[in-house]
């Protein structure tokens, strides 16, 4: 059984809203190595094989496959077997989702404005 919070105004299942902020994290934390962006970028477009990913970054399979791993976890790319090989690609209702999340953002802090409040 969740816990929840009931207000007469607000309803909240915490175990969702504890879901989406692992989602989230696990998406932001992705986000925050520069070869991971890297891979991204190479799949704009276009399905990619893995031996092409690791040619053209430079880097060791094994590495390649942790970096890839956490992409395929928080839902930024997917992965399609061809034989022995490997091809991945974007999965564009979450890159779409994600933009749509940060552009929600910037609009709320441009709606709120700056701080009205002074701090100490």
């Amino acid at each position: 059984m969740a816990l929840t919070y009931q207000h007469p105004l607000i309803y909240c299942d915490m175990a969702m809203v504890q879901q989406r902020l692992d989602e989230a994290v696990s998406l932001y934390r992705a986000l925050g190595d520069e070869t991971r962006l890297r891979i991204l970028r190479m799949l704009v477009g276009s399905e990619v094989c893995v031996c092409d990913l690791a040619r053209e970054l430079g880097i060791a399979q094994p590495l390649l496959s942790h970096h890839l791993k956490t992409l395929r976890e928080a839902g930024l790319v997917r992965a399609r077997r061809d034989g022995r090989w490997m091809h991945y690609s974007l999965d564009p209702e979450v890159v779409e989702g994600l933009g749509g999340a940060l552009s929600k953002l910037a609009a709320d802090h441009r709606e709120r404005g700056a701080p009205t409040r002074k701090c100490c």
